[in-house]
């Protein structure tokens, strides 16, 4: 009489294959995802730039000069939009920070100013943004302000 046993789950061997398995792919994919993550915040704070340049214009138009501060660009607390509040861009926007990066507008000689910093660099972005009434936006990798000077994105 042979007693035959029916095998019933796993062997700690075979479980600890498919957990070093599992732990290698992890390995390999969350570098390239943490990449893919930061490129998205980047480009992301590269379009609110754009936008803030699209505000600019609107503004300009409307009131005759540049806003000096993103929270003139934004929504009004209260009552209908006007030259300090003239609600052109997203409150968050307004308030300076969007997409994991922090921004900062200022005004400038005939024009403005829009710095754009990683809120964690390195985690957040890797690049730093410059942009002025010219609309063109300058990139510099590294945690370094990037400026006037600075390469153009194209």
């Amino acid at each position: 009489m042979s007693h035959s046993r029916k095998r019933r789950g796993f062997s700690l061997i075979e479980l600890l294959i498919v957990i070093a398995i599992i732990l290698i792919i992890v390995t390999v994919a969350l570098p390239k995802l943490n990449n893919a993550t930061r490129y998205a915040h980047e480009t992301a704070a590269i379009k609110a730039i754009q936008t803030i340049h699209t505000a600019q214009v609107q503004y300009n138009s409307q009131f005759g000069r540049y806003a000096t501060s993103l929270v003139e660009l934004g929504p009004p607390a209260s009552g209908a939009a006007n030259a300090s509040a003239a609600d052109l861009i997203p409150t968050n926007l307004a308030q300076g920070e969007a997409s994991q990066y922090k921004f900062t507008m200022s005004g400038a000689q005939g024009g403005y100013i829009v710095n754009a910093t990683p809120v964690t660099y390195g985690s957040s972005g890797s690049r730093t943004f410059f942009s002025d009434q010219s609309m063109v936006v300058r990139e510099n990798y590294g945690p370094e302000l990037a400026t006037a000077t600075s390469k153009e994105i194209r």
